[in-house]
């Protein structure tokens, strides 16, 4: 290997360690100034798992592993990405709103002791219940909004382009023990093995 090849390949090991040295192993992922910690992700996933031994989960089709972890934190960070396009355009989601999303939901379904057997059916954990709704209802309100403006898509290809282009502008950085994210997607691509991870 000549002088420069070496010179060359030294720095690229050092930045390796640099960057390495600079990731904060208490964060799960940073979306522009928002930072996801990992105790959120690790809650979010011990919050499922406690769920499920209470209620009869026969015949559900559950995540587990590497599946459960990445969809924990995607979870999470798509959450982040519709609060951000919310607040970029001005948009509000009330209490009141929450409320009757919530009301409806178990409405649907039954009634308050039906909502924790739905919540683990549907991989929701009941504390990351009500960001679900506020990002439901955000979702929701893109869409008329997309529809109002010409969008035909039926598909939610409009909304995936709003994410992808906030991902892009805000730049989304995991923790490389969860993976990388996917710009084209507004998705991740797993570690090999993020179900080893550790509180």
């Amino acid at each position: 290997m000549n002088t420069s090849k070496k010179i060359v390949a030294a720095f690229g090991a050092g930045l390796l360690l640099l960057l390495t040295a600079c990731s904060n192993p208490n964060s799960a992922a940073t979306i522009g100034r928002t930072d996801i910690p990992t105790a959120t992700v690790q809650g979010s996933i011990d919050g499922l798992l406690k769920e499920r031994t209470k209620v009869d989960t026969a015949g559900m089709n559950l995540s587990t592993g590497s599946e459960l972890t990445t969809n924990a934190i995607r979870f999470h960070v798509v959450s982040v990405l519709f609060d951000d396009i919310a607040a970029k355009i001005k948009m509000k989601i009330t209490d009141a709103e929450l409320a009757a999303r919530r009301k409806s939901i178990v409405g649907q379904i039954g009634s308050e002791q039906d909502l924790g057997p739905a919540l683990v059916s549907a991989q929701i954990a009941e504390k990351d219940f009500p960001r679900y709704l506020r990002t439901v209802l955000i979702a929701e309100k893109l869409g008329d909004a997309l529809k109002a403006q010409g969008d035909e898509s039926t598909d939610g290809s409009g909304i995936q382009k709003l994410i992808v282009a906030m991902a892009k502008e805000e730049k989304v950085n995991l923790n490389p023990r969860y993976g990388v994210w996917d710009y084209e997607n507004a998705n991740i691509v797993p570690a090999p093995d993020n179900s080893a991870i550790k509180k």
